[in-house]
Order: structure tokens, then C-alpha cells, then sequence
């Protein structure tokens, strides 16, 4: 079967106004929850590498 294309969800955290910061959909991770921002750090995910190595390889890595 042939790949065609890939389309992540997000980027980064998804606020849920269902869930609010519950879930982590995102390949980067926001140092926040719903009570408190805390320092707002951008923090590259497990999935943010494996993602990275799938574009690099053009596929042949998933």
C-alpha cells in the first residue's frame, strides 16, 4: 500500500474546552494546566522525534 501523506493533529497542546489540558494531543508538550501557567516552556514529546524521523525518511521509518 502506498502512502500518500501524513497530517499530524497539532503541533502543540490542544486546550479542550471539553477537557481542558486533561489530554496531550500535541508532539510538544506546554509546562501549564488549567490552574496555573507555570513557566510556559515548549517540551519536544517522544512523538515529536518519531515524527521527525518519519519526515526525514520520507516514510520508510513508521
Amino acid at each position: 500500500m502506498q502512502l500518500l501523506g501524513y497530517c499530524a493533529w497539532s503541533l502543540t497542546d490542544i486546550l479542550s474546552w471539553l477537557n481542558g489540558y486533561q489530554k496531550r494531543y500535541g508532539f510538544v508538550y506546554v509546562d501549564r494546566d488549567e490552574a496555573n501557567e507555570k513557566d510556559l516552556r515548549r517540551i519536544a514529546k517522544d512523538s515529536f522525534y518519531w515524527y521527525r524521523d518519519v519526515i526525514a525518511s520520507n516514510g520508510k521509518k513508521l
